[in-house]
């Protein structure tokens, strides 16, 4: 199967391309076997995406579907936009190709993680980590990336978010 004239269109041109410095919510999302990662801003006002952003590192397809994924979640609320199934990414791309479905579940995946942040951060969940705050493993800590901030695996040569090399002595 061949590529759509939308989803050509929307690799070509994407849309709402780049990264939203105060962010409400931020969603990330990578796959380690295809090497597609994504990355969601979104920004929140009275309960509806007011405006939305990416950042993807990946094929064509996974450009089309991050465009698609901030073209469909702009202007809805927050509940709506946590409706937004895989398979609305797809259909709205008018299809795309077996072995590349992977990447309408990345998109959807990273809107609703960014509107999860969101949540989360409004609900007083996540508390911004201090510079210079250890980590202890014995004691029950966890190693987060320092560029993503997301947990990662003790020791992990590369996050398998955001896919940057980690620093030897990266933020625990």
């Amino acid at each position: 199967m061949a590529y759509s004239p939308i989803v050509m269109d929307h690799f070509k041109n994407p849309r709402n391309v780049g990264e939203i410095l105060d962010a409400d919510g931020l969603g990330e999302v990578g796959n380690p076997v295809c090497g597609d990662m994504m990355s969601v801003y979104i920004k929140v006002e009275n309960n509806i995406i007011q405006d939305v952003k990416f950042k993807t590192f990946g094929c064509g397809a996974a450009i089309a579907v991050s465009s698609m994924i901030t073209e469909l979640a702009k202007g809805k609320t927050l509940e709506e936009a946590m409706q937004i199934k895989n398979s609305d990414v797809a259909k709205a791309l008018g299809g795309l190709p077996p072995n590349k479905l992977h990447c309408s579940n990345l998109g959807a995946d990273a809107l609703h993680s960014a509107i999860k942040n969101y949540l989360d951060r409004k609900a007083g969940k996540i508390v911004p980590q201090e510079e210079g705050e250890e980590h202890h493993p014995e004691k029950g800590g966890a190693c987060y990336c320092p560029y993503c901030e997301k947990q990662v695996v003790e020791e992990s040569p590369f996050c398998i978010f955001c896919g940057k090399e980690m620093p030897h002595d990266h933020d625990h």
